[in-house]
């Protein structure tokens, strides 16, 4: 069994109750935009109200459609763009209360692995060159043993840094872009879609490293993604974002087996894993995500939600725990079994 195929070990949030590694408090982000020859100033609601921690040694997986404000998370973790309001602590300390000095050092702990493995590789550097950015205190040698280290940790030969990114195939790219991340020793990665770009026979591989990687480095990961069955894979807990609203959090054993948000039931009929039962049949979803421009108040899913109640269209559900590892924002929640008999009766 190579290293790549080891079975990981499984996160026990009883295990780490009380070492979070990332708390975000209500992050929101709010753009004002002009609209049209008027002029006139719109507000768009990337993410708003948003809750969450990430524990240390854990894989959070966030899912949701396009436009739901996954990215837009990653970036304010990050602190690439600055909040309208909320915070984000990473042990303890609000990266947004720090100077520029300090966010640079808190950077190195906290990396990021992008969708798009050739557009995120500078074309006119080296492999070598593009690995070893942020590595600092070597002379040139040690940088040398340490990018053919790297290379090597995440499967590739030591022989190909001298080499450009056009020379290499998508998942190449994409080890490459986890070892430029891994150079600095974070103890954070964000995975923003990384194998969405790949073949789904390369995707497996990419995955298995990521989890080895993990183990080896005692890393914890926030996992984005918009293919559920990818977060299954590799996730301990998963969050469902929809609209910048945060609908669903838990464990993904419980998650999977036990959704009790429509809008989660619905991603989950449409993307049935191998070997389950889909004689309940597929939840449709009608119309598009709608805007996020002057989102009214009320439940961001009610246009599209098919077990809604009056009061969905006129409040804002709050999170709420139904168990201690299972959050929920929803007014009318229901098992999925429920939920197909209803719909069996409609018909």
């Amino acid at each position: 069994m190579s290293a790549e195929d080891a079975a990981p070990e499984r996160f026990d949030p009883e295990a780490a109750p009380g070492a979070p590694l990332v708390e975000i408090e209500g992050l929101t982000k709010i753009y004002s935009l002009e609209k049209g020859f008027s002029k006139k100033k719109v507000l768009l609601s990337a993410v708003e109200d948003f809750d969450m921690t990430i524990y240390r040694g854990e894989t959070l997986g966030l899912v949701g459609e396009s436009g739901s404000g996954k990215s837009t998370i990653a970036r304010l973790l990050l602190r690439l763009v600055e909040p309208t309001r909320g915070s984000v602590r990473y042990e303890g300390q609000n990266v947004y209360e720090l100077g520029r000095g300090d966010m640079r050092r808190l950077r190195r702990k906290m990396q990021i692995v992008f969708q798009d493995p050739f557009s995120s590789l500078n074309p006119r550097h080296t492999v070598e060159r593009i690995i070893s950015e942020g590595i600092e205190d070597l002379d040139s040698k040690a940088r040398r043993a340490r990018v053919a280290e790297l290379l090597e940790t995440v499967g590739l030969s030591r022989r190909l840094a001298e080499r450009y990114p056009h020379e290499f195939s998508g998942g190449q790219r994409q080890r490459i872009g986890i070892a430029r991340a891994l150079a600095v020793e974070p103890d954070f990665l964000i995975l923003d879609e990384p194998v969405s770009a790949l073949d789904v026979s390369v995707q497996s591989k990419i995955l298995n490293l990521l989890r080895h990687l993990k183990d080896s480095f005692n890393l914890t990961y926030l996992f984005i993604s918009h293919d559920l069955s990818v977060v299954r894979h590799i996730a301990d807990r998963v969050a469902v974002l929809y609209l910048g609203h945060l609908m669903e959090l838990a464990d993904k054993d419980q998650l999977f087996g036990d959704p009790r948000h429509p809008y989660t039931q619905a991603l989950l009929s449409a993307a049935p894993a191998v070997g389950e039962d889909t004689s309940a049949g597929r939840i449709p979803l009608t119309g598009e995500i709608p805007s996020s421009v002057n989102i009214p108040p009320r439940c961001r899913f009610a246009a599209r939600c098919f077990r809604t109640l009056d009061r969905c269209f006129d409040d804002t559900p709050e999170i709420e725990a139904l168990n201690p590892h299972h959050n929920l924002r929803c007014f009318n929640p229901a098992p999925l079994a429920e939920t197909a008999a209803g719909e069996q009766q409609q018909q």
